[in-house]
């Protein structure tokens, strides 16, 4: 499973959310992808004020802060072939 990242550099809360989906990642197993949100336009226009960006399972699941269990449960979900719905209002 892939989970993937939208970020830029020099931005403290991609940084937490990075670390975050690493420590995660300790624990289950997927893909990590990091993308800078500036290499796309569309993707810029679309999220530039919401980074960091967290797609699980082709969903935008998580935006701007991430709360670790969250993160694991909706990766859990995903894993499970539970579909994963957007976490804590943070649906876009």
């Amino acid at each position: 499973m892939i989970v993937r990242i939208y970020s830029k550099p020099n931005c403290c809360l991609c940084d937490q959310a990075k670390a975050v989906l690493e420590r995660v990642r300790e624990r289950l197993p997927f893909e990590l992808v990091e993308e800078d949100i500036r290499a796309n336009p569309e993707t810029f226009a679309a999220w530039r004020y919401d980074i960091p960006v967290v797609i699980i399972d082709g969903r935008d699941t998580f935006k701007l802060r991430l709360e670790e269990a969250e993160v694991e449960a909706s990766i859990r979900r995903a894993i499970s072939g539970t579909p994963v719905a957007p976490s804590g209002g943070r649906e876009g």
